[in-house]
């Protein structure tokens, strides 16, 4: 994608989101931590039903460790793999009281030794907790990455990079929210929604989707709506 055109590309996203947020619900950094964790492989809405009630009686680390393996385990049940992410979310509790006196480290290479904490679980923290400009490459950037021609590449990391290099101000910090929001709303997996996205011109992505017909609709009617020569002013 051309510099120009992706300029193009963030500036009509932000103007459909000027204040875009992620999805998951906290109440400050440990619990952001907690809930991306919890989220790999398992939607943001899982998590936040699972979460919201914990989050009302453990908010810190201290509070996680005296609450348990068993009690988590009863409230992020709902959760998949949440056997073994009950485990790391003790395991990680237990590290930032140990090592960084029950706070959440501003480092990415701290945040990474935490249990069941990765570079894309890194980099949600550090920009959502921190006000960092990083690429949180999930399944919705790297196929939104790929599939537009922003950031194209065969590994998360691949990906990541390039959108560091290709993000210009001011759009850096809201960057792979509005991305993960595209690819969850518009861009989705199987079928993206490209009659109704709102940078579909600067998208490399061929043959674009067509809208769906009504089932119900008249053949005049069905026709109307791939065709616009047949709509009304």
């Amino acid at each position: 994608m051309k510099k120009a055109d992706v300029i193009e590309f963030y500036a009509r996203l932000a103007e459909a989101d000027p204040h875009p947020e992620t999805e998951l619900e906290f109440v400050n950094p440990y619990t952001l931590v907690v809930a991306v964790a919890l989220s790999a492989q398992t939607t943001d809405v899982g998590v936040n039903k699972a979460t919201r009630a914990l989050f009302r009686e453990v908010d810190t680390p201290e509070k996680m460790v005296a609450l348990g393996l068993d009690e988590l385990k009863r409230h992020i049940k709902t959760i998949g793999l949440f056997n073994t992410k009950a485990k790391n979310v003790i395991a990680l509790s237990q590290m930032l009281i140990d090592d960084y006196g029950g706070e959440v480290p501003n480092d990415r290479a701290a945040l990474e030794r935490l249990p069941g904490v990765g570079r894309k679980t890194a980099n949600v923290v550090l920009n959502v907790a921190f006000g960092a400009e990083t690429f949180a490459v999930d399944t919705h950037i790297f196929r939104v990455g790929n599939r537009t021609g922003l950031a194209r590449g065969k590994t998360p990391l691949a990906v990541e990079l390039k959108l560091d290099k290709a993000t210009p101000q001011p759009f850096r910090l809201h960057a792979h929210h509005w991305l993960i929001l595209h690819g969850r709303y518009v861009c989705k997996a199987r079928t993206p929604e490209c009659w109704r996205c709102i940078v579909s011109d600067l998208c490399a992505y061929k043959p674009k989707t067509a809208p769906p017909k009504s089932k119900s609709a008249p053949p005049a009617a069905q026709e109307a709506l791939t065709d616009p020569t047949t709509a009304t002013p």
